[in-house]
């Protein structure tokens, strides 16, 4: 109903329920809707659009996906290719991220450091935007300066620019996993479930390693 006469976005329609499939589909045909409980159909003028990530025309081929559905979505398609593909837009998207969350954080960091953009062009970003987007607020909670640097991201893209993960002959990686969680429980007030979706790991993992690293009774 919060539709008519506007639009009705779907994401990640490849991953609806085979029963909700059958329900979109009448609605696509009919246009028609009923509120639950309801008796009475309305009728709904609005224009549909759906997103996914996966390539539904081989799941119709597979049966995983209705294919009277596809066709009924699939009037005209507008592919957006991944993030790995269109490198150039990096810059903007991470600009973009950063005062977004400059400004949830009430923070002031200005940009990021050169050494930083190259590192975010040459990574793979199997997460695509979405984990751009959680890169980038993990910079912006950890660091401490005026702008990004390489300190500031996480140690898989660390990698990319010299290494520094993989040698621990020249840094103590006790050392930098302790000073990271610090950050991180100090960024949360001590909320160790916030702390770990931060870290991406569970609570239990984070706590294991307060423990071996001497953080528990702080």
């Amino acid at each position: 109903e919060m539709a008519q006469g506007g639009t009705l976005f779907f994401d990640e329609i490849g991953d609806i329920e085979y029963a909700l499939e059958k329900k979109l589909l009448r609605f696509l045909q009919e246009r028609e809707v009923r509120r639950v409980g309801g008796k009475q159909k309305m009728h709904v003028d609005a224009r549909v659009l759906s997103a996914t990530n996966r390539d539904l025309e081989t799941e119709v081929e597979r049966g995983e996906f209705r294919s009277d559905l596809f066709y009924r979505l699939n009037v005209i398609t507008i592919r957006i290719p991944p993030l790995r593909e269109r490198t150039e837009d990096i810059p903007l998207l991470a600009q973009h991220y950063l005062n977004h969350f400059n400004t949830k954080n009430k923070k002031d960091i200005r940009a990021f450091e050169p050494d930083v953009l190259d590192v975010l062009q040459n990574y793979e970003w199997p997460g695509n935007v979405r984990e751009l987007e959680n890169v980038v607020e993990r910079a912006v909670i950890l660091c401490s300066y005026d702008s990004i640097n390489i300190e500031c991201l996480p140690c898989k893209l660390k990698v990319i620019n010299d290494e520094v993960c993989r040698r621990p002959d020249e840094f103590n990686l006790l050392e930098i996993e302790k000073r990271i969680i610090t950050k991180a429980l100090d960024s949360t007030s001590w909320n160790q479930s916030r702390a770990a979706v931060l870290l991406g790991i569970s609570r239990k993992q984070l706590r294991t390693k307060m423990k071996n690293l001497g953080l528990m009774n702080k």
